[in-house]
């Protein structure tokens, strides 16, 4: 059996299903296709990409003789392992039953996602296995599914706020002060009223009924970007689900920022017709101690996550 490392700072990443288009422009050509998976051997690449469910940082090549030798490699590494197999399936299913088992059930929230770190696999030929031990997502191939509420919600939205929190580990905490900018129907709202946080929402048409009489909720019929962080004064949680260009979102963030009056956002940035922002997407990724990602419930548009 022989490890070898790839160049410092490699990175292979899983694409965004349908936006991989995206995905080799941020990457610039420097990539190769392994299957779905685009391999990029430049260090540079992983700052400035952001259309990727994971990305595997500083995978290693492992050629190995038979299966037990490559459960084994992994085994040695750490516990836990996702496989991402495109082809040599059979034998990548024989490695795999000789890996710990790893639970890919659905999930109730708020979940807290355990610290032990999710790397993932694929094989390239019989004989010659990539690994990562450390990925972007702490999810198996980044993916997450939720015990979803039928019922209560108006829309799948919350979705993507439910596997925002997960991710940032943090949720508002029952009393704490929420603004939903772009609001309606309320699905975002619902969310957060379900966790006993104070809710301001905001949108230029109505909540569904039943979420504009949960307990906490509050609404404003209004452009939520013409108003001033001083209009609303200090919250805990900022969140936007506005559908608008990504400037202009960056650009009333930028005023919260300025303002202190807020130290915790999720924002999703929408994107428009069928290109990528790439420019704003970095300056908000540029953003102290905040990060882009692609959610696993996103569509044509990334979120944009400031945890305290």
């Amino acid at each position: 059996m022989k490890h070898s490392s790839l160049p410092p700072g490699a990175c292979v990443y899983k694409p965004v299903p349908q936006f991989e288009h995206h995905l080799e422009q941020e990457l610039n050509g420097a990539f190769e296709r392994w299957g779905p998976l685009y391999y990029s051997p430049e260090a540079g690449a992983a700052g400035s990409v952001f259309w990727f469910e994971n990305a595997w940082f500083n995978p290693l090549r492992i050629e190995f003789d038979s299966i037990g030798e490559a459960a084994k490699a992994l085994v040695d590494i750490q516990r836990n392992w996702a496989p991402c197999l495109f082809t040599q399936f059979r034998r990548g299913a024989l490695i795999s039953k000789k890996l710990p088992p790893i639970s890919v059930k659905k999930h109730p929230f708020p979940w807290l996602v355990p610290k032990a770190p999710m790397g993932a696999w694929t094989l390239l030929d019989p004989n010659t296995l990539i690994a990562s031990a450390a990925c972007s997502s702490p999810f198996p191939g980044g993916l997450i599914e939720f015990e979803e509420d039928k019922s209560g919600p108006p829309s799948r939205a919350y979705l993507k706020l439910w596997e925002a929190l997960t991710l940032s580990r943090k949720w508002p905490a029952p009393g704490e002060s929420c603004f939903d900018a772009g609001a309606s129907p309320g699905g975002w709202t619902w969310a957060l009223a379900k966790l006993g946080a104070k809710v301001n929402a905001c949108d230029r048409a109505p909540l569904e009924a039943g979420v504009a009489a949960m307990p906490g909720v509050g609404f404003i019929k209004h452009d939520a970007f013409t108003l001033k962080p001083e209009d609303i004064g200090p919250i805990d949680w900022l969140c936007s689900d506005v559908i608008c260009y990504p400037p202009r979102l960056y650009e009333w963030i930028e005023k919260w920022l300025a303002s202190g009056l807020c130290k915790n956002f999720v924002c999703t940035i929408k994107m428009q017709g069928a290109l990528a922002d790439h420019e704003t997407t970095r300056r908000f990724a540029a953003i102290s101690g905040s990060r882009v990602v692609h959610l696993y419930h996103n569509k044509h548009e990334l979120t944009w996550l400031k945890v305290a």
